[in-house]
């Protein structure tokens, strides 16, 4: 059965150091403050731990996904059949003058200061993205005219075999919130970063800029997955729904923010389905008065 593979792999885990959440609601572990039961959710600070479980479950037949922080995932609030591994291994280190090694669990904001303190220039972009290094490789994040796909040199992986390899930087298939990543079944472990060597003082004053920024124009005191909609080629995402006037558009507590109609916002208590129902209806109502789509990936399973 089922439940006894399940117990099985949350006695692995917790003897291989693992914490173990056997009660968890995933609205506690995602941004937007949506989600409901999985299988399970456990926590993985080691690469060898992670190859043994991923082994594990792919033998049983157990549907699992990895996640990070959290920060770009619409999660149904229905039972979820779906064990979740979430990587918190943050080691991070230099690996010569210009190039940072960093483990996928690392908060994106920690390894743009690291990079600060260090002097080296190139990731003030990613200041303030609410995720971590392996999601940001995983849709090859961005901000303010930069992307992951301008500082990352390469990765290592669990590969589809479950064997550790390393992919370079031009065999990712980087490009607009697009990685090989999301269809090749691989997992991230580390990535590898180039960068250039700057000052701390400049280095800070941009980040610092940037963050302000986002602190102005950004919804940053509701829960959200960041900005909701991809930008559709030839415009902006947030000017065809402020253009449609959207902005303030709700489905009970998910609501298009008034104050950046590229973010749906949780004012609350919004369920998977008022989300969804509102995602849907921007997406409509923007295709029909001009003609743009976007889309968001979400997760749902109810078998």
């Amino acid at each position: 059965m089922i439940s006894d593979k399940i117990k099985l792999l949350e006695q692995i885990a917790e003897t291989a150091g693992c914490y173990v959440d056997r009660n968890a609601e995933l609205k506690k572990y995602t941004t937007f403050k949506i989600g409901g039961k999985p299988l399970s959710f456990i926590d993985v600070p080691e690469t060898d731990i992670l190859v043994k479980l991923v082994e594990f479950a792919t033998l049983h037949e157990i549907k699992y996904y990895i996640i990070g922080k959290g920060s770009n995932l619409i999660v149904d609030d229905e039972p979820v059949n779906v064990v979740f591994f979430r990587i918190t291994d943050d080691k991070l280190y230099l690996k010569d003058d210009d190039t940072i090694v960093s483990s996928a669990g690392v908060p994106l904001s920690k390894l743009c200061l690291f990079a600060m303190e260090n002097n080296l220039s190139g990731l003030e972009f990613a200041y303030g993205i609410p995720g971590s290094v392996g999601g940001a490789v995983f849709m090859n994040a961005g901000a303010y005219g930069g992307e992951i796909c301008d500082v990352i040199d390469s990765a290592e992986v669990i590969s589809a075999e479950h064997k550790i390899c390393r992919i370079s930087q031009n065999e990712m298939e980087l490009s607009y919130r697009h990685s090989r990543f999301m269809n090749s079944n691989e997992i991230i472990l580390t990535a590898e970063f180039k960068l250039k060597k700057g000052d701390k003082i400049e280095i800070k004053s941009k980040m610092d800029e940037l963050m302000d920024k986002r602190r102005s124009k950004q919804p940053l005191d509701y829960p959200s997955a960041g900005s909701t909609f991809k930008r559709p080629e030839g415009s902006f995402a947030s000017l065809l729904i402020e253009q449609c006037g959207l902005k303030g558009f709700a489905v009970g507590d998910a609501e298009v923010s008034t104050k950046h109609s590229g973010f749906v916002i949780n004012k609350g208590n919004a369920s998977f389905n008022d989300l969804m129902t509102l995602i849907d209806k921007v997406k409509e109502i923007v295709k029909e008065k001009t003609g743009y789509t976007s889309k968001k990936e979400r997760i749902k399973d109810k078998k």
